[in-house]
C-alpha cells in the first residue's frame, strides 16, 4: 500500500476470479476432467506442435533464420511498420570492437520478446562481450502459439545457444542475463553448468504473487485463456504479448519449480545482480529477497530493491549487499515501479520518457484506460495500482538505468574493462528505430 492507493496484482486477479467463478465442486470436476481428457488433449497438443515446433538450431544463425522463418508466416502485425516489428521480435548480436573477451546470452520472459535487452545489451557490448538474445518458442508471433509449448522446448534453445556462443568466444567468460521466466531459465541452467561465469537476473520470477499458480497445469487443457482473446482488448503490441493462454502461465509454474529446486540443491555461489520491484505485481518480490540473502552467497553478489528500505542485515546477508533506492517519484509522476521497467532506459524509443509506446492497459476502469489511450495526463505504476483522481500507464522505463547499469558491470567484473564502441550495424540500427506512436 502506498499513498492511498491498492496494489493488485494481475495473475492474482486472473486466477482468483476464474477459481471463484467455477466453485469448489466445480473445480474439483475441472481437475478431475482434466486428466479423463490429458490423453486426448495431449495427443492434439502433439500434432500441433509437430506442425510448428522448430527444429534443432545449433548455431546463432539458424536460431535467428527459423525466427525469421515465423514471424513472417504466422505474425499478427499490430502496425504499418511490419520491417520494424520483425526486427524488434528477432534474436539480435551486438558485436563488441575487436576480438570479444567473453559473452552474454540474454533470455526474455513469459509473453515478450528480444527488445527486453536492447538497452542492457549495448552496455555489456561495449565492456568486450559478444551479446546475444534469443526468442523463445511460442514468441513474437501471437499469443496463441504459446499453447502448445513446453518448458523443455525453451530449455532447448538456451542449452543450444550457449554452446554456440562457447564456439564464438573462445575459452572467455560466459554470463547469462534473463528477465522474470526467462531468469528462471538461466538459474536454473547455471547451477549445473560451472562454466557460467555470473549470472543477471532481472524480475526473477521464482515466485509468483499468487497461491493458484499450481492449478495451471491442470486447467491448461481445459480453461485455455484466463482473460478474453476477443476484440473488446487488444491481444499484442509490436513487442509484447497483452495475453497469454493458461499453457504459458503453467509453463512458467514448471520453471519456476526448477529454479527453485535448483537453489534448495544448493546456494548459487558465482557472482549474480537481482533486480526487483518492491511493488511487482508478478513476483513475490519479498520471498526473492529473502532467497538473495540465504542462496546468493557470492560477496559481489547485490540485490537492487527498487522500493522502501525494509529488513536487516542478518536476512539480507551482509550489510551493502541490498541496494535501496526510491519507488515512488512524485517529480515523475511515477507512483510505484513496475515488473518490465526495471529493463529499460528513460531514452529508449519505445518506452522512455518521450516513447512512442504507451501501455494504457494497466488494470483501471474503462473510462480511465479511454483517457490515457486518448494522450490525457497519467502517472505511471504497475499493473492494478489506482490512486483517487490519478490515471495509471504502466512504468516501461528506468529512472536509475545508468546507475543500474554501473552495479551490474561492477557485480559480473566488467567495470575496469576498456570500453569499446558497438559498431552500428544493419541490425543494430533497425532495433532502435520507433514505431508509430501508439498507446495499448
Amino acid at each position: 500500500m502506498t499513498g492511498g492507493g491498492k496494489t493488485r496484482t494481475p495473475w492474482r486477479v486472473r486466477m482468483a476470479s476464474r477459481v471463484r467463478g467455477l466453485g469448489a465442486a466445480a473445480l474439483i470436476a475441472t481437475a478431475a476432467g482434466s486428466m479423463v481428457l490429458a490423453s486426448a488433449c495431449s495427443i492434439a497438443a502433439r500434432h500441433d506442435t509437430a506442425a510448428r515446433e522448430p527444429s534443432s538450431a545449433p548455431t546463432f544463425a539458424a536460431h535467428r533464420a527459423q525466427a525469421l522463418a515465423a514471424l513472417e508466416g504466422r505474425r499478427r502485425y499490430v502496425s504499418a511498420d511490419m520491417r520494424a516489428e520483425t526486427e524488434w521480435n528477432l534474436p539480435r548480436e551486438w558485436r563488441p570492437a575487436g576480438t570479444p573477451r567473453g559473452g552474454a546470452l540474454l533470455v526474455h520472459g513469459l509473453g515478450d520478446s528480444p527488445w527486453s535487452f536492447v538497452d542492457i545489451a549495448p552496455r555489456l557490448a561495449e565492456r568486450g562481450l559478444l551479446v546475444r538474445t534469443v526468442l523463445l518458442p511460442g514468441h513474437g508471433t501471437a499469443p496463441s502459439d504459446l499453447m502448445s509449448v513446453r518448458l523443455e522446448d525453451w530449455q532447448r534453445v538456451l542449452r543450444e545457444q550457449v554452446a554456440a556462443l562457447r564456439d564464438s568466444v573462445g575459452d572467455g567468460p560466459l554470463y547469462l542475463g534473463g528477465f522474470s521466466t526467462g531468469a528462471n531459465l538461466v538459474l536454473d541452467y547455471a547451477q549445473t553448468h560451472a562454466e557460467i561465469a555470473g549470472l543477471l537476473l532481472v524480475s526473477p520470477a521464482l515466485r509468483s504473487g499468487s497461491r493458484w499458480e499450481w492449478l495451471t497445469p491442470w486447467l491448461a487443457p481445459v480453461v485455455p485463456w484466463l482473460l478474453s482473446t476477443g476484440d473488446d482488448r487488444p491481444q499484442q503490441t509490436p513487442v509484447r504479448y497483452l495475453n497469454t493462454p493458461t499453457n504459458g502461465f503453467a509453463q512458467y509454474y514448471r520453471s519456476n519449480v526448477a529454479a527453485r529446486a535448483a537453489l534448495s540443491a544448493r546456494p548459487y555461489d558465482k557472482p549474480a545482480l537481482l533486480i526487483v520491484a518492491q511493488h511487482d505485481s508478478v513476483v513475490d518480490s519479498h520471498y526473492v529477497r529473502e532467497v538473495f540473502g540465504t542462496r546468493f552467497t557470492h560477496p559481489a553478489s547485490r540485490l537492487i530493491w527498487y522500493g522502501a528500505e525494509e529488513g536487516d542485515a542478518r536476512a539480507d546477508a551482509g550489510v551493502g549487499r541490498v541496494l535501496v533506492r526510491p519507488d515512488r517519484l512524485p517529480a515523475e509522476r511515477i507512483s510505484q515501479f513496475s515488473h518490465m521497467g526495471v529493463l529499460f532506459s528513460d531514452a529508449n524509443p519505445l518506452y522512455g520518457r518521450q516513447g512512442s509506446l504507451r501501455l494504457c492497459l494497466n488494470g483501471q476502469e474503462p473510462t480511465e484506460y479511454t483517457r490515457c489511450v486518448d494522450g490525457g495526463e497519467v502517472w505511471y505504476s504497475d499493473w492494478g495500482y489506482r490512486e483517487p483522481g490519478k490515471v495509471h500507464a504502466r512504468l516501461t522505463y528506468n529512472p536509475y538505468f545508468n546507475w543500474q547499469t554501473g552495479v551490474m558491470l561492477s557485480v559480473l567484473g566488467l567495470d575496469g574493462a576498456a570500453a569499446a564502441a558497438v559498431p552500428a550495424t544493419a541490425a543494430a540500427t533497425a532495433s532502435q528505430t520507433a514505431s508509430p506512436t501508439a498507446s495499448q
